[in-house]
Order: structure tokens, then sequence, then C-alpha cells
């Protein structure tokens, strides 16, 4: 819109203007420099929200008619791959000045792609990706849903995490196949397979934690399995206090891990390829840790400080 209306009004100065020739360009190249200028500051200003997420006090009112995160396998390979489809959908009950949707996806215990869509005065999202992989795999999704809801001066959200697991088989001694949950004997076996090699991946991290921090000070549980406290308080909290625990703990995820990680020699690295996140909640609910091994083996320590005052 901006980069029409300035073309416009550049050329009605220039026809308007009653100074000389050279006066009327003098003027109207530092008008033009002006509003340019000012085009800047307004595209920069108007970039907010996607590039964060932000938690507000929960508005109880408001909530999720849809939020769903599906992985699929196809049936039919691309040469020597498989194809995984992810589709992440969600809907609120009402507008949002902002929704936003994040995705993240691991394959035995690593951060293999990610998801992120967001939409001014929107109730709806809707995300797919298509992976090209090979291999045995099990698959853990998680997603979180937000929407932000302003009225006047007051500013809330809403929140709900979906997720999904899929175990797909891709040996030259089976045909290619995924299920969630092992039916026969031959899945069975995958199953143990599968998830003895993804412990052994994130088991590493709580181990290396566990000659930093006193093990038993903490509750501990790795990022997939946040979902199930969508509605579900977490040990001793009541709902509310799990709910602003949660949104926190994303709004620190998005910042400090979806868009890149720091590491110790101040350089940022793509999260993909690091271990699933390890969390760590402090028995007395003061803190909690996020932790996680990047691509390139080097642990990654994330703390932030709880609070439960909207």
């Amino acid at each position: 819109m901006y980069s029409y209306i300035f073309p416009v009004i550049c050329t009605y100065i220039f026809y308007k203007c009653k100074l000389d020739r050279r006066n009327k360009m003098k003027r109207l190249l530092s008008i033009c420099i002006f509003l340019l200028s000012f085009v800047i500051i307004i595209q920069a200003f108007e970039r907010p929200a996607h590039e964060a997420i932000m938690f507000f006090p929960i508005d109880p009112t408001v909530y999720f008619t849809t939020a769903e995160t599906k992985l699929s396998l196809q049936p039919k390979k691309k040469e020597t791959r498989y194809v995984v489809d992810w589709i992440v959908t969600s809907s609120l009950d009402r507008t949002a000045y902002l929704r936003q949707d994040v995705s993240l996806l691991f394959a035995n215990g690593r951060l293999v792609a990610t998801q992120t869509k967001w939409k001014e005065n929107g109730k709806s999202l809707i995300q797919q990706k298509q992976l090209e992989q090979k291999g045995s795999r099990l698959f853990q999704a998680i997603s979180y849903h937000q929407g932000e809801l302003h009225n006047g001066n007051d500013i809330r959200s809403s929140q709900k995490m979906s997720g999904d697991v899929l175990y797909v088989i891709d040996s030259s001694f089976a045909p290619l196949q995924s299920f969630r949950k092992p039916t026969t004997a031959e899945q069975k076996t995958w199953t143990n397979t599968l998830n003895k090699q993804t412990q052994t991946i994130v088991n590493k991290t709580a181990n290396q934690m566990g000659n930093i921090l006193q093990a038993d000070d903490y509750y501990h549980l790795y990022l997939p399995e946040l979902v199930q406290y969508n509605e579900q308080p977490f040990m001793d909290l009541t709902t509310n206090e799990t709910k602003i625990m949660i949104g926190n703990l994303w709004e620190g995820l998005y910042k400090n891990y979806f868009l890149g990680i720091k590491k110790q020699n101040g350089s940022i690295e793509s999260p993909i390829g690091s271990t699933v996140p390890l969390i760590l909640i402090q028995k007395d609910y003061s803190k909690l840790f996020v932790v996680t091994e990047t691509a390139d083996g080097e642990l990654v320590i994330l703390k932030q400080l709880l609070e439960f005052t909207q």
C-alpha cells in the first residue's frame, strides 16, 4: 500500500508546487527522501509479531475448535527414499489479532524439520510439508498453537499443543510400513529397537546434566511429552499455573531454539540435527532448564525463571 501511495504523492507535489524549476526539483527531492524514509520506518515498525511468540495472560473464554498435528507415510517410495506427510492445522473459535503455529519434527531423537506460520486477523492456519527420508525411524512431532487477542490495551492469549508419533519401518527384510502402536510381533520388535535407539540419543544429555545438577531436585520430561499437559495440571501445579509455565516455555523455545541456538562462542546455529530438548523443572518451581545437544555435539543449557502471576 505504501509503495503505491509514495509515487502518487511525489507526482502531485511536482505539479502543484509553484516554485521555479530549480527550487521545485530541490523541494521535490527533499520531500521524496523524507517520504521514502517514512515508508522505511513504517515497514520496519510493521514487522513484528511473526518473528516472536509472546505469552500473554490466558483468556479462559477463548478456545481452539481444532488443533491437530498429523504424520502419515506415502505408500510408494521415491527411488530409495520414502515420503512422510506432515500436516499441522488449527482453528480458534474467533478471529484473533494474531494467529501463529510452530511445529517441530524429530526422528530417532534429533530434529529433522520445522514449520511455522502466522496470520493477522485470522482464525485458522494450515501447514503442510513433505519430507524424504530413508531407514527405519521413530518420528515425533509437537506443535504449539497460539492466538493473540487485543481488547483495547488489554492483551490476552489462547494456546494449545498437539502432537503425533509415527514408526516407519524401511528394511530390506520387510515391506515399507508405518504404525503408531504395534499390533504384530514384528512391529513390537521394531518398536523396541527404535525406542532404544532414540533413548540412547536423548539420554546422553540427561546423563551429562546429572553431573551438573542434583537430579532428585528436578522433574524431567522430553519436549514431545509436554502435550499431555494441555488440560491436565503438571504434578502439583494448578491447571492455570501449568498453562502459564507452558506458554512462557514456548516463548523461550521459539526465541532460543526454534530460530537458532546460541553456542558458547556466540555464533547462532540451526537447531536442525540437535537432540530432543530435555526439560528440567525444579521441584520448588523457581526455574527450569531446557537442555539439548547441537548437531556438532555441543551441550546447550537454557535457563528460564518461573513466575505464576499473570
